[in-house]
């Protein structure tokens, strides 16, 4: 992936929604943008911004740094994750299971978002509460957060 410059990038930038909002004031209405964006390195980093400006392009910019100053590294078991997990954060509820090599990943729009760019190839998922991506963006962040890698000892026994 390269920026405009044609120097390769480091991170992949993914928006997964924007809304435009609006201000009642005295002279008038104040428009802006509110951005959720997820970044990655499709490597085990993942992070998620939230960047709110005036023009949509500002916007990114803001949530892309906000990203990748708080990026979490998720632990991988191969191409999948080690165990499964099912968290509830505020009205979003997302399932996330580990699935077999090549079975490829099997998820909705926003978790699919974070796991691509988190570098997971093999996942199964299923979200179960609201259908507010940007809940369900920082419900499948903190699911991967939540994550543990396996000992080396059972990995050995098997």
């Amino acid at each position: 992936m390269y920026n405009q410059k044609g120097e390769i990038k480091e991170f992949e930038e993914k928006v997964v929604q924007i809304n435009r909002v609006s201000k009642k004031t005295k002279g008038g209405n104040k428009r802006g943008f509110s951005v959720v964006v997820v970044i990655g390195d499709k490597k085990g980093r993942v992070g998620v911004g939230l960047g709110q400006a005036p023009e949509v392009v500002s916007a990114v910019r803001k949530a892309t740094s906000y990203g990748r100053k708080h990026l979490i590294l998720v632990p991988l078991l191969g191409t999948t994750i080690p165990h499964q997990v099912r968290l509830k954060l505020g009205a979003a509820e997302v399932l996330l299971k580990p699935a077999p090599p090549g079975s490829g990943v099997i998820a909705g729009g926003a978790v699919r978002a974070v796991v691509e760019l988190a570098g997971i190839r093999d996942i199964s998922s299923k979200v179960l509460g609201t259908k507010n991506q940007a809940s369900n963006v920082y419900a499948t962040l903190e699911g991967l957060r939540r994550l543990r890698p396996l000992k080396e000892e059972k990995i050995e026994k098997e």
